[in-house]
């Protein structure tokens, strides 16, 4: 490669690491990264009912996944 090609590429590559860098500062001097009520939300939601209700709502998910692959792979009858 020639050194103009290399050149560029670093100076691209620098810019676009700056450009993410920026983003990332930004995003969390705004906030964007904070929970505040994620901890409270926990205690509030953390008894054997909702525990249930969670994972009966995640075998129900299963259950329809599952439906959809076995219809999908279903040949139709001729």
């Amino acid at each position: 490669m020639s050194d103009g090609i290399v050149m560029m590429m670093i100076g691209v590559s620098t810019l676009l690491g700056a450009i993410g860098l920026i983003g990332l500062v930004w995003a969390v001097r705004n906030g964007h990264f904070d929970d505040h009520e994620k901890f409270v939300d926990a205690v509030r939601h953390d008894n054997v009912e909702d525990l249930r209700d969670a994972a009966e709502l995640e075998a129900r998910r299963k259950r329809l996944k599952e439906q959809k692959r076995r219809k999908r792979t279903q040949m139709p009858p001729d």
